[in-house]
């Protein structure tokens, strides 16, 4: 297995800038997403890793190898589209062989390489089928293991579960993780599924407009995003106006249509805002409770507001309860709660609302607001 680098790569179509001066280092054995909307340059900068298109500028290096004016075939990187791209005339054993010898490889070892990669995707029993008698499922197993029989330095992935049913879906999530990292291979998945990259990653490279707006580990990008994109794409969130009003020991008062919240002023991105700073609020929903016992004792390290539930969507394990902002422009603030367990409230109830001052996000929108 190899690492990769990426540094400052472009591309251009026309006028347009679908990937732009992107820069991106990752580690042998990693299995990293990229994860974005449509657009936003997730599949071109995979297909210019693979070889399949040509960077405008930037380098890539595979290991110790700039790979950047390299042919595809010379890379020895492995790809498993979103089609899964097998041969409906041949077996499943016939499949994976195809690439072995594409490459030249004797044919003495073939069988052995076909032997082992089938063992790794568990479909030992199924080399003679057809492709057509096999499930999807099974079909995105044979795909796995045809890129990976060839023993590629790297492993590429385009949205290869899409097709599958949920559960299913949810299934080859894991059996897919599990496959590649008992290969030792070093993978990038591209994926449009929020909750697909935090289940499989290491590490996700949140993607916006042909740039990385966030990398880290899943924990980090979804508890403390450092973007208002990677706040919105990634997770449900409570966002609403504010502007700060002061700072006192490491905590931001903030404005908003709601009241006055708390957050802190030594965490994320924009550290230290100045009084008078347009900032977004944001809270994870999961974070916030709701209660009707509007008498709750105010606490220093506890943020409480007092709204009207306006809506209540119901998601099986939990309850998503929205609330009404006081005006207009309030923004829109949500909690989940248990489904079960308690009576649920109803629209038009009056709950307090509250989550601890640390789980407050804040996101700077006024030019130059950060420190």
């Amino acid at each position: 297995m190899s690492s990769l680098q990426l540094h400052g790569i472009v591309k251009r179509y026309g006028a347009q800038a679908v990937v732009d001066g992107l820069d991106l280092s990752i580690a042998a054995g990693e299995f990293v997403s990229l994860l974005g909307p449509s657009g936003c340059g997730k599949t071109t900068l995979l297909r210019i890793i693979a070889g399949l298109a040509t960077c405008d500028a930037g380098r890539v290096l595979v290991g110790d190898t700039d790979v950047t004016h390299m042919a595809a075939h010379q890379r020895n990187i492995g790809v498993v589209f979103q089609s899964y791209a097998l041969f409906p005339h041949l077996t499943v054993g016939e499949n994976i062989a195809f690439g072995l010898k594409a490459r030249g490889t004797p044919k003495a070892d073939i069988a052995p390489a076909v032997a082992q990669a089938l063992k790794s995707v568990q479909l030992s029993a199924l080399a003679d089928r057809p492709i057509s008698a096999l499930s999807g499922g099974q079909q995105q197993r044979v795909a796995v293991a045809r890129a990976i029989a060839t023993r590629p330095r790297l492993i590429l992935l385009d949205e290869p579960l899409s097709a599958l049913d949920r559960k299913l879906r949810e299934t080859m999530q894991i059996e897919l993780r599990q496959m590649l990292r008992d290969a030792g291979m070093t993978a990038i998945f591209v994926t449009h599924d929020q909750e697909e990259a935090l289940v499989m990653s290491d590490r996700i490279a949140v993607m916006n407009r042909g740039g990385i707006e966030q990398f880290d580990v899943p924990e980090r990008i979804y508890a403390r995003p450092r973007t208002p994109f990677a706040l919105n794409f990634v997770g449900l969130s409570s966002q609403w106006a504010g502007q700060v009003t002061g700072q006192a020991d490491g905590v931001l008062t903030v404005q908003t249509a709601c009241g006055p919240i708390l957050a802190p002023s030594d965490q994320g991105p924009h550290k230290n805002m100045p009084a008078g700073a347009q900032v977004l609020v944001g809270v994870r929903p999961e974070r916030m409770t709701a209660s009707s016992d509007l008498r709750a004792a105010a606490a220093a390290n506890i943020n409480r507001l007092t709204l009207p539930v306006s809506e209540i969507v119901y998601r099986g394990s939990n309850r998503l309860v929205y609330f009404t902002a006081p005006q207009a422009g309030g923004g829109t603030l949500m909690a989940e709660l248990p489904a079960h367990g308690g009576a649920a409230p109803a629209t038009g109830d009056l709950l307090s609302l509250s989550w601890p001052v640390e789980d407050t996000l804040v996101f700077a929108t006024t030019p130059g607001a950060a420190a």
